[in-house]
């Protein structure tokens, strides 16, 4: 077959793929309760009620009829280990008997309150709306141990016929073993050692057990799991038949494929941050499928069957990797068979760095989790199916990553592609989910913190509309506020509607308040109308617009008149308005005027009310209005906050509070005074640690760039001073551009902020009006030019966006660049030979365009052999080009030329503007 042809076809057929899929906005998530306390487990009713479990032991119900949540038991459950820390223990698992409509049967696991250390599956009656806690039949008891952490599983699902599925966990800790296998065989580390119970033939943790649940409250074994019995009908003694897969750490969520029979589970993984020679692998989270019983190899594979060595605690020493075709477990905490069941591989396997094989799971913390298989054949009748686009597609989803991914699998279970569910749903840390009757997609969302009631933990659910949708309503005005008469004017811009259809808009001004006997109710019907508002008082002003078929959405805002907002200016008086200087100062002057209180300069409204502030910054941030009068100190780090707020820290760490990690507060405290804090904290974001702050080892980011981890780490140490108030200016002088501890001048930004809150008028409340003014660092990246050559190669390399100049008679430019008191630019080049075969060249510096005014060129740049020169480590002298005779506004543009080029010029890293 022509190759071309090939590739067309993919390309045709890859297109027509994409075209099915579903319209997101199609989608709603529509939240049913929120605030909740651990939220572990739902299942759902045939009457679309929804059950679920908390942690601490409340059972809970949702009912659709009444929109309401009630708590409909409480199960005592051990939440501690025996030195009363925190444990990952209580009520782990709910779900309701296939049979519920006629028997009412309720399924819990969990960790019973009191001395035996022991997690038992139950059985209880729902009546009405009241679990009856006096129908308990206890069905399976797991014993554990609760001196040590961690990982419980407790996931509970059913296949076809009748059998109950339920996850448990190894009941491991991994502190003694540094992220890798936990082998450790000394005499009372036990609990250390998950070849008691994974890898034990003979014990139910580490494993998904598989049973079929009798109505007298027993069970009886299903054919097919992992050990058979006996040609007398017995089984090995040293096996257990409630094993149906054996060889998971941590398997918290599970889903049956009630059509195929195959399971599928999240195994939450390891910590280790990279390979390691003698210990093993970088860990990698799993979600495995079982299209039969099996062995999954932990602890001694991870992933695809990567193996750990047999690392001896007690020596220190490794002795030989472990074989996945024959593992063998001779620890002396086993109890069961010796030579195990051989290893399987995981379904789909990543680290915490993107993963070559499955790049659409990008990168970050890890805890993987198995959701529904969805069946459009099982939605005949339901009032909002999912698209046939999502049938047989296996819902997989992350508490640390905050997605959802719909994998296609063939129909013998290979995997096929995975995509992206909804890639612009906002997820809390999604914990379960599950399809209910009518078609809907529930979730619960766990939140952000560990071991607390998150204020955003929910349950939610997924609609998707298949048919006409109702318009997306955007309303604005120019201003919301005025001395009367103003004249405002509104907008309906930003307003769509999905289906095309012909619109209708209606505005309604409603007087409220004490207004609202001044005047009935204005209804405008143009898009875009303005009016005049001559009556003092507050008006709610809603934006409905309707489309073709009726259905309608409104957008409400607020106008206040009486009022007339403050008007605020901030000028420099003299000197460069596009940049700051280190240590130089700046002028500044800012004015005020007030239509009912006066104005600064007329003294009429004091100096001491005006707010004013100047500080650095390391990056700059998106200011937030000051409508309460009181501005907070400005965050110098902000470049580390915003790198913080876009990671997965937030997951175990919060600013002023511990969670499963310290909070950021008392690392700060902690490491004040280190020197070499910056270095240390880098290295363990990255790479990953454990043993500082407790059991709980923390994820390595390795997709995460040095400087981009001490952007990070100054933000946190910058937290162990408190905030003062801000220092307030005069509304004229000067100030000097400081650079604080461990901020860079090379970087960065100088922010003036000026406020003023007026004192209100007419009885109508104060109004605030604020302004900045920004000044930027002297030193520019040529990456982050506003615009350059198409035919220039970008990348990015750290935190750096860089050119190379491939081609000569290319450009970059910025605009608006203010020349006065520029006596020079300082331009750093680098011309590798050894990584780029570099030519070299110069570069010209043209005023308004690539061919206007020449202002200054650098000498020629010649190649080099210098090869830490193209990653800019040691970045080399700079080309000087001196200036002068210009001041004010200039576009300029940085022009590279080498007429003799063939090939790439050389990398132009930065340029910095010099003043006198």
């Amino acid at each position: 077959m022509n190759k071309s042809f090939t590739l067309f076809s993919l390309l045709i057929a890859s297109t027509v793929a994409l075209a099915q899929v579903p319209e997101e906005n199609r989608f709603q998530k529509v939240v049913l309760t929120e605030n909740l306390n651990e939220p572990l487990e739902l299942t759902i009713l045939p009457d679309e009620r929804v059950l679920f479990v908390e942690r601490h032991g409340a059972v809970k119900l949702y009912v659709p009829a009444t929109k309401k949540t009630s708590v409909i038991a409480t199960i005592p459950v051990s939440t501690k280990y025996s030195d009363d820390s925190e444990a990952e223990d209580g009520l782990l698992g709910a779900s309701i008997d296939p049979n519920f409509a006629k028997n009412h049967w309720v399924y819990l696991y969990y960790s019973p309150a009191g001395a035996t250390p022991e997690n038992i599956l139950a059985r209880f009656e729902l009546k009405g709306n009241t679990l009856d806690l006096n129908s308990k039949k206890v069905i399976l008891r797991i014993p554990v141990q609760r001196d040590n952490c961690c990982h419980t599983g407790g996931s509970i699902d059913w296949d076809a016929h009748g059998n109950l599925y339920l996850s448990t966990g190894d009941n491991t800790s991994p502190r003694a073993s540094e992220g890798y296998a936990p082998i450790d065989e000394r005499p009372g580390k036990g609990p250390f050692d998950a070849q008691k119970s994974s890898s034990n033939t003979a014990d139910l943790r580490g494993k998904v057990i598989r049973i079929h649940p009798e109505a007298d409250g027993k069970y009886t074994i299903p054919e097919g799991n992992l050990f058979p019995k006996n040609a007398d009908g017995t089984y090995d003694p040293k096996t257990r038949p409630e094993i149906y897969t054996m060889g998971h750490r941590n398997p918290y969520r599970i889903a049956v494929d009630k059509k195929t029979g195959f399971l599928y589970w999240g195994d939450v993984g390891p910590d280790a941050g990279k390979d390691s020679t003698g210990l093993g692998p970088a860990a990698e989270d799993e979600f495995g499928q079982a299209r039969k019983a099996g062995n999954f190899g932990w602890p001694y594979f991870v992933g695809d069957n990567k193996a750990y060595w047999d690392y001896d605690f007690e020596t220190k020493k490794s002795g030989e990797k472990f074989n996945p075709d024959k593992p063998v477990n001779n620890s002396p905490n086993n109890t069961g068979l010796n030579e195990l069941p051989p290893a399987q591989k995981a379904f789909i396997w990543y680290t915490a760095a993107e993963t070559k094989r499955f790049p659409s799971l990008g990168s970050g913390g890890r805890s993987a989790m198995a959701g529904p298989v969805y069946y459009v054949d099982d939605f005949k009748n339901a009032k909002r199916p999912f698209p046939a686009y999502y049938d047989k597609k296996v819902f997989l989803y992350e508490w640390m990553r905050d997605w959802i991914m719909a994998v296609t699998v063939s129909p013998k279970g290979d995997y096929v592609k995975m995509e992206r569910f909804l890639p612009n749903l906002k997820l809390e840390h999604p914990i379960d989910m599950a399809f209910g009757p009518n078609g809907d997609l529930y979730i619960l969302e766990y939140g952000q913190g560990w071991f607390m009631g998150n204020p955003e933990s929910k349950l939610v659910r997924i609609e998707y509309n298949g048919g006409n949708r109702k318009p997306a309503v955007a309303a604005s005005v120019d201003k919301k506020a005025g001395a009367v008469p103003f004249k405002a004017q509104f907008s309906s811009a930003g307003t769509v509607d999905f289906d095309k259809d012909t619109l209708q808009y209606q505005w309604k001004i409603v007087p409220v308040g004490s207004a609202a006997a001044s005047g009935a109710p204005v209804i405008l019907t143009e898009p875009n109308p303005a009016y005049v508002f001559k009556k003092k008082g507050t008006y709610k002003v809603s934006l409905t617009v309707t489309d073709s078929k009726g259905l309608k959405d409104t957008q409400t805002m607020t106008v206040q008149a009486g009022n007339e907002p403050p008007q605020v200016s901030l000028e420099l008086t003299g000197g460069n308005r596009s940049f700051f200087f280190p240590e130089k100062p700046i002028h500044y002057k800012v004015n005020v005027t007030d239509q009912e209180d006066g104005s600064l300069e007329k003294s009429s409204i004091p100096a001491s009310k005006v707010r004013i502030t100047a500080a650095y910054q390391d990056a700059e941030d998106k200011p937030k209005a000051d409508m309460g009068g009181h501005q907070e100190a400005p965050v110098t780090f902000t470049a580390g906050k915003t790198l913080i707020e876009k990671s997965d820290c937030k997951a175990c760490h919060f600013q002023d509070k511990k969670s499963i990690g310290p909070a950021f507060k008392d690392v700060a405290a902690k490491y004040k005074s280190d020197s070499k804090a910056v270095d240390l904290l880098s290295d363990k974001i990255i790479k990953g640690g454990a043993g500082v702050w407790g059991e709980t080892a923390m994820s390595a980011h390795p997709s995460i760039g040095l400087p981009e981890a001490g952007q990070m780490v100054k933000y946190i140490l910058s937290l162990a001073d408190e905030k003062a108030a801000p220092v307030l200016l005069q509304p004229a002088g000067e100030v000097f551009a400081k650079i604080p501890t461990g901020g860079d001048p090379n970087k960065g930004v100088f922010k003036f902020l000026a406020a003023y809150t007026d004192k209100g008028a007419n009885g109508m409340p104060a109004q605030t009006t604020e302004q900045m003014l920004v000044l930027k660092s002297p030193t520019l990246m040529f990456g982050n030019a506003d615009d350059a050559s198409k035919n220039l190669m970008r990348f990015k390399m750290g935190e750096n966006n860089l050119l190379i100049v491939t081609q000569a008679n290319t450009y970059a430019y910025f605009k608006g660049i203010d020349l006065t008191d520029i006596t020079g630019l300082d331009l750093i080049v680098a011309a590798p030979k050894e990584q780029l075969n570099a030519q070299g060249g110069i570069v010209e510096i043209h005023d308004g365009a690539a061919d206007g005014a020449l202002l200054g060129k650098t000498e020629w740049i010649a190649p080099n052999d210098d090869p830490n020169a193209f990653t800019s480590k040691t970045p080399p002298k700079p080309f000087k080009v001196p200036l002068s005779g210009q001041s004010g506004l200039h576009d300029l543009y940085f022009v590279f030329k080498n007429d003799n080029a063939k090939g790439a010029l050389y990398v132009p890293f930065s340029v910095t503007f010099v003043s006198k």
